[in-house]
Parts: structure tokens; sequence; C-alpha cells
């Protein structure tokens, strides 16, 4: 009885990393590819769409994967080496691709075929996180110029029983995030397959690199910057506070108070573009993001750490702490 208990939660936590997985999720998308072109399906809407998501998910993967990386240089100096062997090697599939192809078994074929095509979305997505970075450096330079942004800092409570912070925030869920970016991948795509049909003569003369070119920087990269608009439009302030038994979340006009004791997970992210806080427990299901919010003048886009007297007020209401391979990730659950 003890063992099946204790199985449950790793079984659980082991399921959910699975199923949020984006590189399963990819290897299964192009793997149903695969199979539904060696079918003879060739480029209709049901592989095409299989192609699109799963190399979007594999793109996805990698650029956290090098933005978790230490130290950041060489996250960095992989994230553009990589990004340039992938645009080349799309480039040279489309000017000597065929040729090569030509003495390759029919399976071969097809497997080239669907990794070309999700080659696309996954170079766009890691090109897309390439330009952002490079903003980010542009950005730190500029700010050299100016009074440094500080990080929002942590104040008594009025109350006197804890600490607040406050900051700007989006109140928009990861998954609900997560979707609109899945949705707009594929809009897109269909969008681009489309335009690339209706200008076939446009696009022979252009050829793959100019295409490459005009696809990210006309559609791809107006696209990302209007999200970000859109997101930073719902930007509302928040204030977050640790009494000695509870926490208050106020974001806009919504305000809530969970005691430590109800609290299902509190998930704290400090740094990069989604920085936030998670709160879930007695009907509160709430996620602020930090990190595309607009910040005030004089602040960063991020969280400050939390003080070292919430994790003792959280163990002592029962809940177990879990850090990722990043410093700036803590994740408080009940067991």
């Amino acid at each position: 009885m003890t063992e099946s208990t204790t199985d449950a939660p790793v079984r659980a936590t082991l399921g959910r990393r699975l199923v949020r997985n984006p590189v399963l999720w990819g290897a299964l998308f192009l793997g149903g590819a695969i199979a539904a072109t060696l079918a003879g399906e060739d480029l209709s809407f049901f592989p095409f769409m299989l192609m699109l998501v799963g190399g979007w998910c594999l793109g996805f993967a990698f650029v956290n994967a090098t933005l978790r990386m230490v130290p950041t240089r060489s996250g960095v100096i992989l994230h553009v080496v990589v990004a340039i062997a992938l645009g080349a090697a799309i480039v040279f599939v489309g000017e000597s691709g065929a040729d090569v192809l030509d003495s390759v078994p029919e399976p071969g074929r097809a497997v080239a075929f669907v990794l070309t095509f999700a080659a696309i979305p996954a170079a766009g997505w890691i090109w897309l996180g390439l330009v952002s970075r490079l903003g980010d450096v542009f950005a730190r330079q500029d700010a050299k110029k100016r009074p440094t942004p500080m990080t929002p800092e942590w104040e008594r409570e009025e109350s006197g029983d804890g600490s607040a912070v406050r900051f700007a925030g989006i109140p928009v869920r990861m998954r609900v995030l997560t979707g609109v970016l899945v949705g707009i991948v594929v809009v897109v795509g269909l969008f681009v397959a489309s335009l690339l049909i209706v200008l076939d003569d446009v696009a022979t003369r252009l050829g793959p690199q100019l295409m490459i070119i005009v696809v990210g920087a006309g559609i791809a990269m107006p696209v990302y910057l209007a999200l970000r608009v859109v997101l930073q439009r719902r930007t509302v302030e928040c204030v977050v506070a640790f009494g000695n038994d509870e926490i208050r979340v106020k974001a806009g006009e919504s305000s809530h108070t969970i005691p430590f004791r109800d609290l299902e997970l509190l998930l704290w992210r400090s740094r990069s573009d989604y920085a936030r806080i998670e709160v879930r427990g007695d009907g509160v299901d709430l996620s602020l993001i930090t990190g595309l919010a607009k910040p005030p003048a004089g602040r960063t886009a991020e969280l400050p750490a939390l003080p070292r007297r919430v994790f003792r007020r959280l163990e002592l209401a029962g809940m177990t702490e879990k850090r990722s391979r990043r410093d700036d990730v803590i994740t408080f659950h009940q067991p």
C-alpha cells in the first residue's frame, strides 16, 4: 500500500513532463507525417499540418534549451551556429535537393521530404528567438547610456505581516499563450503555403534564399511583433504579498487571498520572457506573466527572488519545493 502511494506522484509527475515535452510531440507529429507520406498522401492537408506543427515544436524546444544553458554564452553560440546551419541546409535542399535525392530509395525520399518541410517552421522560430536575443543585446547596450532599470523590490506589507512586490503583469495562462502561438504558426504556415502556390512564378524567380528572407521579414516578424503589442496592451499593475499564513494577489481590479494550507501550486520564475507567477488553489487559477509585459519606467520585466521566510512558511504549510535546472524557476506544490 505504501509503495503504490509513493509511486503515484512520481508517475503523475513523469506523465506531466511527457505531456509538456515539445520534443516528444514534435517527434510524434513528424512520425505521423512520414507515415502519411509513405502511404501516398503527398502534401495533403493532414500531413502538411503535422509537418508544420512538428517542426515548430522541435524549434521551440531547441530555443528553450539554449536559454537554459549555463554559461549563457554557450547557449548563444549554439543558437547562432544552428540557426545559420539550418538556414544553409534549407537553401541547399531548395537548390540541389532534387538532384541529390534522385538516387535515394522512396522511403528515404519521403523522410527527407517531411524533414525539409518541418525545417522551415523550426528555422523560423529559431531565427525569431535569435532576433529576440540580439534585441536584448542592443537594449542592454542602450541601457548603459541611461540609468540602469531596477528589478522590482520587496516592500514591507501595510498590514505588517509580510512582504509585497509590485510589478507589471499580463493575466494569461501559459497553456493559453502556447495555444495562441501554435495557432499563429498554423495560420501563418497555411497563409504562406497558399501565397507560394498563388505566386508560384514569383517564388521561382526569387529563389529559396530570398523567399526565406521575404517570409521571415515580411510575414513572420511582423506577426511576432504584433503579438507582443497585443499582449502588452493587456498589461496591468500587479501586487503579490506573502503574509504569515496566506498569499494575496492583486491583478488590476481583481484581488485574491489564498491561505497557504489551501494552496495547491505556486510557480515563481524570476527572469526571461516567461518570467511569471502561477497560483492555483482555493478556487483560484491565476497566471501573471511579467516577462512579456511593458514594465514601468525604471523597472525591468522581472520578478525578485523569493524571500527566505516564504520558503519556511510554505514548508510549514506542508508544501514541497521543486527547483528546475535553472535557478530562477521555483515550484511549490502539495505532495
